[in-house]
């Protein structure tokens, strides 16, 4: 038969909640009798029930970390931020993949009402704003990378998306650019809108005119990235330079410039974003806008703990990027 808690009160000759005061190390209960539980504990093998006196406390030290799918790289950095943090403060981390489908992610939300989690961290959601800050306002939730137009006063860990593009593409024009495209997505992320945002006003801003047919939206699949550097090739005045929302489309684009004999670098320049491991091995080596992940997740988890412990941390929380230059942006003032 299984062994009680009060097989231990009668061995250890305590009442029930002297043992419940050991297991939760209370300083109330004196030396010698937290030497005789735990004398009895270990004599009959006993195995507290941690999960059913954590709900009894409503509490979990578990956090449920929600990612759309295993496709982004990027994603297992903020996770082991997450996790580096979560740990040091007593919290495991609990990761589920949605696939970007509404049903997965409700289903998987129930574990913070039923309490089978502290709080859920989603890296891109499908719910609405409405509900977001409805759930918001009763549970501990924060958004990671990807912010939700409507929800700005959630919980949001990320980079200023806008600012990054500008800087992204800024660049491709100090290095001699004025015909630069872009590859981005027709999935209306906010991250990718903000990108196109960005990019829009570093052309504006360096008097250069918009041109519509340079700006490409596809899928986040590499093959889209091949698809528009053909398109961007086929036309009558070529672009010289492409920005690109994520490093898979960035390495698409360079991909279809080799098979078409452009010289990566000097003659058509590449800068992809995200700066996952991929963009230092590929040949050539990507130019990109580098997410501090790792932080990223770190961040994520320091405000979450807070807020698990009443504080009320809420809006956006922007962390520093940074441009990492490679052999895909070779300067071509260099020609």
């Amino acid at each position: 038969m299984e062994v009680t808690i009060k097989d231990v009160a009668k061995l250890a000759g305590v009442s029930v909640a002297t043992i419940s005061r050991v297991l939760n190390n209370s300083a109330v209960v004196s030396p010698e009798t937290t030497e005789k539980v735990n004398e009895a504990i270990k004599e009959l093998n006993y195995k507290p029930n941690f999960l059913g006196r954590n709900l009894r406390k409503r509490e979990t030290n578990v956090i449920l970390a929600l990612i759309p799918s295993t496709e982004h790289t990027y994603y297992s950095e903020i996770l082991h931020g997450m996790q580096d943090t979560a740990v040091q403060q007593g919290y495991d981390v609990l990761m589920s993949t949605t696939n970007s489908y509404i049903g997965n992610e409700q289903r998987l939300l129930e574990m913070l009402k039923n309490r089978t989690v502290d709080a859920a961290v989603l890296m891109g959601t499908v719910l609405g704003s409405d509900e977001l800050k409805e759930l918001s306002q009763h549970y501990c939730v924060a958004l990671c990378c990807e912010p939700l137009k409507g929800a700005e006063e959630v919980l949001t860990v990320m980079i200023d998306n806008e600012k990054a593009a500008y800087d992204a593409v800024s660049y491709l024009i100090s290095i001699g650019h004025t015909d630069i495209a872009m590859v981005s997505t027709d999935v209306r992320a906010p991250s990718s809108v903000e990108r196109e945002q960005g990019y829009m006003r570093a052309l504006k801003e360096h008097g250069i005119e918009f041109n519509e047919k340079y700006l490409y939206q596809g899928s986040y699949d590499y093959s889209s990235g091949m698809k528009a550097a053909e398109i961007f090739a086929r036309m009558e005045k070529p672009p010289t330079a492409v920005f690109a929302v994520s490093d898979f489309l960035a390495a698409g684009v360079i991909k279809k410039a080799a098979e078409l004999n452009l010289s990566i670098g000097r003659e058509f320049s590449v800068m992809g974003f995200d700066n996952i491991r991929m963009t230092e091995i590929y040949s050539p080596s990507i130019s990109s806008v580098e997410q501090p992940c790792f932080d990223i997740g770190k961040k994520v988890a320091e405000l979450v703990i807070e807020n698990i412990n009443g504080n009320k941390n809420s809006g956006r929380v922007c962390l520093p990027h940074r441009l990492v230059f490679r052999q895909s942006t070779e300067n071509v003032k260099s020609n």
